[in-house]
């Protein structure tokens, strides 16, 4: 079967060309990048967030090591859009992937809600040059593990810069098989033993790929099946937490409301924790090949997530908390991420960032580290952080979203901008707003907007000029909305 790429325009070729042409004439080693990207891991789902619960001693260590970010976002509340964000440093809005890839788009949509949600790309797009695609122009060897969710065949990783595709495909989760246990299902990943787990498969297939191109630069990108849905884990881990879960003191209520749905508020799920423990023992697997190699010091390892925790929905297995919300939602549950960066020869161990950072800035900030040239009209959105790395000053700008879809947790169309210490959602449909102050209300509890109108309307014209920038593309009203009748009066009882 051929998996060759579509060729790309002349401007793309010359441009991978000078790549290839200035990496060549560097006189340093370049940097190695390992990146992993876990799915649904909410902002304090890791010990060193601040969970008490989840124990993750192999990412906690990248924190102690290198950088952590305490303002990063995912460029949307749902998962391929931000992956599609990471890969080409666009805005979700400029792909056209607005919607996780097999949401119902609006010709199909059969719930009653007021609008239709907006229409979007069920693939990236092979004129993208992606972000492997710049690193294997340099002469990176290029390596994806796990959920790729941007696309059907031919739209898979080997098209699109990876050298090695392993499980990477068109699915949100790993729903063949027997899930998260051997033997898989999975086109693009070959049966393990029987009862193999998924999570130390990938980590062994990374380590395996770097240990075989020591002597060369690599872009290792380990995405993660874990934490999705299905909820299913090893059970000496599930037994090793429904243990520690009965020691869990319950300060509060365990429950919350975030509009029709409930919301999880205690960090107590089992299933869950040992979902998580599973992927930090992955980590540290291939942590341990770089060290063993004496890779460690020259190497970029980037540790984030694709979209806030699932609090609201299919198990409600995490607590966000003390953020609002959770996964399909604008509030920062929703969209703020955990975001470790290590990088011995040049960031400081034990730092800390409130630089605001977004899904975008990957692409231009790990370019800029390997001292390779941008590439222009593509990573367009995204700004590099890399000062903040070297510990200096760093200011992005506002980050914009735009989300004009129902999310399967509860969430409802919407866009929002993030500005200094401000926060503006507009809500669609009904034009409603609310404004935060995150730097008073991390939570998000005190809507200002009344108390506040010239910044409303100042941050709104800034959201309008930016989706009329990215061609944003709108919900547009439900020709079969029914709404419910109102309760009967007082009188009429």
């Amino acid at each position: 079967m051929n998996h060759t790429k579509p060729a790309k325009s002349q401007f793309a070729i010359l441009a991978a060309a000078a790549i290839v042409s200035f990496c060549q004439s560097a006189s340093a080693a370049p940097p190695n990048v390992v990146f992993f990207l876990v799915d649904d891991l909410g902002w304090k789902d890791v010990g060193c967030q601040g969970s008490s619960f989840y124990e993750t001693p192999h990412v906690d260590s990248l924190a102690r090591d290198g950088m952590r970010f305490t303002q990063a976002y995912a460029a949307c509340p749902v998962c391929s859009p931000t992956r599609a964000a990471i890969l080409t440093g666009k805005y979700p809005q400029r792909t056209g992937i607005t919607d996780y890839i097999g949401a119902a788009q609006p010709d199909k949509w059969r719930r009653n809600t007021p609008l239709l949600p907006a229409a979007y790309r069920e693939h990236l797009p092979h004129e993208e040059t992606t972000l492997a695609e710049a690193f294997q122009s340099a002469g990176y060897a290029t390596f994806f593990a796990g959920k790729w969710h941007l696309g059907a065949e031919p739209y898979w990783p080997e098209t699109q810069g990876f050298d090695h595709n392993l499980g990477g495909i068109d699915r949100g989760g790993p729903y063949g098989g027997k899930k998260y246990f051997s033997p898989y299902g999975n086109p693009r990943l070959k049966d393990g033993p029987p009862g193999e787990h998924l999570p130390d498969r990938l980590a062994s297939e990374a380590a395996a790929f770097i240990e075989t191109n020591r002597d060369k630069p690599f872009f290792a990108y380990i995405s993660f099946y874990s934490v999705h849905t299905p909820l299913i884990a090893r059970d000496d881990l599930r037994r090793k937490y429904e243990a520690k879960a009965k020691t869990v003191e319950h300060n509060g209520p365990d429950w919350g409301q975030e509009g029709e749905r409930r919301v999880r508020r205690v960090q107590d799920h089992a299933v869950y924790a040992a979902m998580v423990e599973a992927m930090d023992l992955a980590v540290g697997k291939v942590l341990a090949k770089l060290d063993e190699l004496e890779l460690a010091e020259n190497t970029i390892v980037v540790f984030t997530s694709d979209n806030g925790g699932l609090s609201t929905s299919e198990g409600h297995p995490t607590s966000n908390l003390p953020l609002r919300g959770g996964k399909g939602w604008l509030y920062e549950g929703g969209v703020r991420e955990p975001l470790l960066v290590r990088w011995p020869s040049v960031v400081q161990a034990g730092t800390e960032s409130e630089a605001i950072v977004t899904s975008c800035d990957f692409y231009p900030t790990l370019l800029a580290a390997a001292d390779l040239p941008a590439i222009p009209k593509q990573h367009v959105d995204g700004t590099s952080f890399l000062p903040a790395l070297r510990g200096e000053a760093f200011e992005r700008g506002p980050v914009y979203w735009h989300y004009p879809h129902y999310g399967n947790q509860g969430g409802s169309p919407g866009g929002a901008v993030r500005d200094g210490r401000w926060k503006l959602i507009e809500h669609y449909g009904g034009e409603t707003v609310e404004l935060f102050d995150l730097a008073s209300d991390v939570g998000e509890a005190n809507d200002v907007s009344t108390q506040q109108p010239d910044r409303v309307k100042a941050m709104q014209a800034k959201l309008a000029a930016w989706r009329k920038d990215v061609d944003a593309k709108m919900p547009t009203p439900n020709p079969i909305f029914r709404a419910a009748p109102p309760p009967p009066s007082a009188a009429a009882q």
